[in-house]
């Protein structure tokens, strides 16, 4: 048996487009070399200054809902080796629960909308409020679906061109953790993929970058 490995996030580099409206993140060093205060001995320890919407990053309740969960506390089952169910949505705006199949197929998965929106990663085209979005019942099906947790390729779940977020409130409020601005979910089989999302276990926060990965096994 053989075991491909995918990344599914994007990198984090200093001054790098983020966000829209969000600071870039800015990664300075903090001990050089050449001034170690160890004798025969160097290290390089570096300072990251970056919000929680950097690069592909993970939602969690708190974001939406005072009292919900934060980074920290994320149930772990939702983002270690969860079975994959990948909706092909590429060339939709506005997604529809149309694209979504058969709910009972979508039970306890990790339910990753690829658009294809990733390929304009880098640039200001990525941030332009035209790119794809879950329409509000999607949200209501997933949550109907009992999925571990929901992600995209796209800069948003919900349509950022608009005031309301009916996507995060739902999803969120409902504990499932949202995960956005992923990329080669074109490279996931349908079906059969397992996901590990594992941001680093941090209070306090709403959302925070994250490095992603799925893999598939493959029986000769």
């Amino acid at each position: 048996m053989s075991r491909a490995i995918v990344e599914l996030s994007h990198p984090v580099s200093d001054g790098m487009l983020t966000y829209p409206g969000q600071p870039a993140p800015r990664i300075t060093t903090e001990v050089a070399p050449d001034r170690s205060p160890l004798i025969d001995m160097t290290f390089d320890i570096a300072r990251v200054d970056m919000v929680g919407h950097t690069g592909t990053y993970i939602d969690a309740p708190r974001l939406f809902h005072a009292e919900g969960a934060d980074i920290a506390e994320l149930p772990l089952e939702r983002l270690l080796d969860v079975p994959i169910v990948v909706i092909r949505a590429s060339g939709l705006r506005a997604v529809g629960p149309d694209v979504l199949g058969d709910p009972a197929l979508l039970w306890g998965k990790a339910v990753l909308v690829h658009t294809g929106w990733s390929a304009r990663w880098g640039s200001a085209a990525y941030r332009d409020p035209a790119h794809p979005f879950l329409v509000g019942e999607v949200a209501e099906a997933l949550v109907a679906a009992n999925v571990a947790l929901v992600g995209i390729d796209s800069l948003d779940v919900d349509d950022t061109s608009l005031p309301t977020r009916p996507c995060h409130h739902t999803l969120l409020g409902a504990g499932i953790p949202i995960i956005e601005q992923m990329t080669n979910l074109d490279a996931l089989p349908g079906t059969g993929a397992r996901l590990v999302a594992l941001p680093a276990p941090v209070h306090g926060m709403g959302s925070f970058p994250l490095r992603v990965v799925a893999w598939v096994d493959h029986r000769y």
